[in-house]
């Protein structure tokens, strides 16, 4: 098996076991990431040698600088593969594979894991059911959908992560007096039916363009509704064998044939609508699901999606198999806050399915693991009322985790 060198792009502290696993595998890692992170608990071990920017953004100017930067290294130093471990380093990434011919995933696929407008238009011709939508281009197109889309509707950031920069709108005066506030960047947005319902996620592995692995989940606050300070981060696992559960593995796996997935970890996210009980497709992502939900994934089930996805990265580059370890099927959820208190007391969290416990600053959080369903939803929602009396406090947007 050939050493292979990874080029990983990170520039929110985030995916540690990817490197350590990429690295067990015998692969050489380099790490670019932001240098106000450089001082984050990354595994150093693993990573042969850090790169540092200030900017972050995904400016075509600074995307431009990542590509010339890389283009210098690998004058003496040949890159297999590059990998972008957050949300908002898959253009990152994908510029790079484009301009430096490395294989992966290009830009116009890319765009299906990033730019909510391509997912909607690319999964609603593909027969997955979808929300109504329209662009923000043409004036008409704007005018039908208000006229014939019953109220309330989300304006929406095309290429945000969850639920930021959302904003809902009751009236077509109100929607236009958001478009024109936005100017030359209405392009930047849709605007969308605004569905009640229970928001549902797929996480899963993507190997030889079959999904290997899919667990699905269902948020007890619904990310809009988290973003927006009205309530606490809580997700859990469904039964395998239930109908929603079969249903969401089939959309998922309709989803990634229709988006071009041909190997990675994905999020993707589905609404069932509280109008017709059906699902609809939301979003989805090329990377780990973010908010620590790889952490409840393998509590539940043992499989860690930041490890099998370096090994399944490596075996695609080196031709070799891969196989996904046997999962276990408990249940398991998990519960995040923003913390009034900078260093949280969570010695109250006692219970013995706690199998996990955050520990970052100004958070309370924790994830619970059993076998039984029931015990999972009663420990979530006990919990829930425990952290908002005692821990909670109002999340700003911007420091929401991206799930």
């Amino acid at each position: 098996m050939a050493n292979l060198t990874f080029l990983c792009i990170s520039f929110y502290f985030k995916g540690e076991e990817f490197l350590r696993s990429c690295k067990e595998a015998g692969n050489t890692v380099y790490l670019l990431t932001a240098k106000k992170l450089e001082d984050k608990p990354w595994p150093k071990e693993s990573v042969d040698e850090f790169f540092y920017m200030d900017d972050d953004s995904n400016t075509p100017e600074n995307i431009h600088n990542i590509v010339k930067g890389v283009a210098w290294l690998m004058q003496e130093r040949k890159i297999d593969a590059v990998v972008a471990l957050d949300d908002f380093d898959v253009e990152k990434a994908a510029s790079v594979r484009e301009e430096l011919r490395i294989p992966g995933m290009g830009l116009t696929t890319s765009r299906y894991f990033r730019d909510k407008l391509a997912m909607r238009i690319q999964a609603r011709d593909a027969g997955i059911r979808v929300p109504a939508f329209t662009s923000l281009f043409h004036n008409e197109d704007i005018n039908r959908f208000t006229d014939e889309t019953p109220t309330p509707w989300l304006l929406k950031p095309r290429s945000e992560a969850s639920a930021t920069g959302i904003k809902k709108v009751h009236s077509k005066e109100e929607l236009w007096e958001q478009i024109h506030n936005l100017g030359e960047r209405r392009y930047e947005y849709l605007a969308e039916r605004f569905r009640p319902g229970d928001v549902y996620h797929s996480d899963s592995l993507t190997y030889k363009n079959k999904v290997a692995f899919c667990l699905s989940s269902r948020y007890l606050n619904t990310p809009f509704e988290v973003a927006h300070g009205e309530g606490i981060f809580r997700s859990m696992t469904l039964d395998s064998k239930s109908k929603d559960a079969k249903t969401l593995e089939k959309l998922n796996a309709k989803v990634m044939k229709a988006f071009g997935m041909q190997y990675s970890a994905s999020h993707t996210e589905f609404i069932k609508s509280h109008e017709d009980s059906e699902f609809y497709f939301l979003e989805t992502s090329s990377r780990v699901g973010g908010a620590h939900l790889a952490v409840m994934i393998e509590a539940a089930t043992g499989i860690n999606l930041w490890a099998e996805w370096a090994k399944i990265e490596t075996a695609v580059r080196n031709g070799t198999e891969w196989k996904l370890p046997n999962a276990r099927k408990d249940f398991a959820g998990i519960l995040i806050s923003l913390a009034r208190f900078e260093h949280p007391d969570m010695s109250k969290f006692d219970v013995q399915e706690i199998v996990w416990k955050m520990n970052e600053r100004y958070h309370v959080g924790f994830v619970v693991k059993s076998a039984d369903q029931n015990r999972i939803i009663e420990l979530l929602n006990n919990y829930a009322d425990l952290v908002f009396k005692e821990y909670h406090a109002g999340m700003p947007l911007g420091d929401k985790p991206s799930a």
